[in-house]
């Protein structure tokens, strides 16, 4: 069960990270649930993940979720103790905070652009971020840490990008990066369109063109003073021995 567990993780963090640009460190967002579990389970976090994930992580949480966990008061002590252990990351409630899964769901915004993992046990949680595409979800089950496949939000999303209708998060980076080295602004044309260049005329073309059927020379006429030259004729000899006239040749 292991081995085909660990199998079918290494499948889906290859998913995500050629279709969502995951890569290491894998920053890892947990909240009190998944800590909760985890010291029920006697699971070491810091030690599993990395195993289990096959590669560097970053564990962290927000402040909203250690504040949850604070109000709640003894009950959940232990998992406040390993919670703190972890980086807070800024969330946006710092001055008011919220409870943790709205906190947790705000980190993702509508993308995921910052590519984090989350680590819950909370089914609010659970069912938000399986409306957002490229959210890789982890929970405890049977004291094991367990990837769940990628949501079907997830699949729809890559198979829209690969059909050419949608643009993933990392091409629009790449195409404003592009723009701002270019200084093209959104909206603005490029530039104007270049004018072609006056190329020499084909020198065929210029050739002036035959006149067909052209009228014939006419006949040269004779001038003042000049004698007519004679016209001679030919006789020929018909076969009863008569002499017959050629047709007259004029020589001009």
């Amino acid at each position: 069960m292991k081995i085909k567990r660990q199998k079918q993780a290494k499948k889906t963090i290859s998913f995500y990270k050629y279709n969502f640009s995951f890569r290491e460190p894998f920053q890892i967002l947990i909240d009190g649930t998944f800590c909760q579990a985890a010291l029920k389970n006697k699971i070491q976090i810091k030690e599993q993940m990395p195993k289990y994930l096959m590669g560097e992580v970053q564990l962290c949480t927000t402040n909203c979720a250690l504040k949850e966990l604070e109000t709640i008061g003894k009950q959940l002590y232990g998992a406040k103790i390993i919670l703190q252990r972890f980086q807070v990351r800024k969330c946006a409630h710092l001055k008011n905070p919220v409870p943790a899964s709205e906190c947790l769901l705000s980190m993702l915004e509508e993308t995921n652009p910052h590519h984090y993992f989350v680590a819950t046990q909370d089914h609010a949680v659970t069912a938000g971020l399986k409306k957002i595409p490229g959210v890789p979800l982890l929970y405890i089950i049977l004291n094991t840490i367990v990837l769940d496949k990628p949501s079907q939000t997830s699949l729809n999303h890559v198979q829209a990008v690969q059909l050419g209708e949608l643009v993933t998060p990392a091409q629009q980076q790449s195409i404003r990066s592009l723009k701002e080295e270019q200084g093209i602004k959104d909206g603005e044309r490029r530039g104007k369109k270049r004018k072609r260049k006056q190329s020499n005329p084909n020198p065929l073309s210029c050739l002036k063109k035959k006149k067909k059927g052209g009228p014939t020379a006419s006949l040269k006429k004779t001038e003042p003073g000049e004698k007519r030259k004679r016209s001679r004729h030919k006789r020929r000899k018909a076969a009863g021995g008569d002499d017959t006239a050629a047709p007259a040749v004029s020589n001009t």
